[in-house]
């Protein structure tokens, strides 16, 4: 699967082992930044892979800053994105699985590394049903069309 990842400071260091785990998985993954725990704004990650995965260069994306908020609302700015803010495995099956989330957002100050990774693993392997829940994702692509 081709991945996109990025993270600000605060994901830095969890955005370079989930990379590292996804690649000796057999992924492709191309590392949208940072690439120092130097401080730097979350916007500056979250919209150019938002942008990519959207225009399908990318089946999925992981953004990682401290909490995993600010890169969900950012990301969630680029029309057709949906990234979903996730804290376990749970939530990350059901971001697949109900809403056909595109982006998984997580926070590199609040997660360990093990349930990161399990998170990770869930969120790729997980499919959208379709169904019902195709009628709710046109609802929200209308959203989108509303913005412009």
């Amino acid at each position: 699967m081709r991945i996109a990842i990025g993270a600000d400071h605060g994901g830095y260091e969890l955005k370079q082992q989930i990379a590292d785990f996804l690649i000796a998985q057999g992924h492709q993954v191309q590392d949208f930044g940072t690439h120092s725990p130097e401080s730097v704004d979350y916007p500056d990650f979250a919209a150019p892979l938002a942008r990519a995965v959207v225009a399908g260069e990318f089946e999925r994306g992981i953004l990682i800053c401290g909490t995993g908020i600010g890169m969900s609302i950012a990301a969630n700015k680029v029309r057709g994105a949906r990234a979903a803010l996730c804290t376990d495995c749970y939530m990350a099956h059901m971001s697949r699985q109900d809403n056909d989330a595109n982006i998984l957002c997580l926070g590199g100050r609040v997660l360990g590394l093990g349930l990161a990774l399990d998170i990770v693993q869930v969120f790729l392997n997980s499919e959208f049903l379709g169904g019902h829940h195709t009628r709710r994702i046109g609802k929200i692509r209308a959203l989108d069309e509303e913005r412009g």
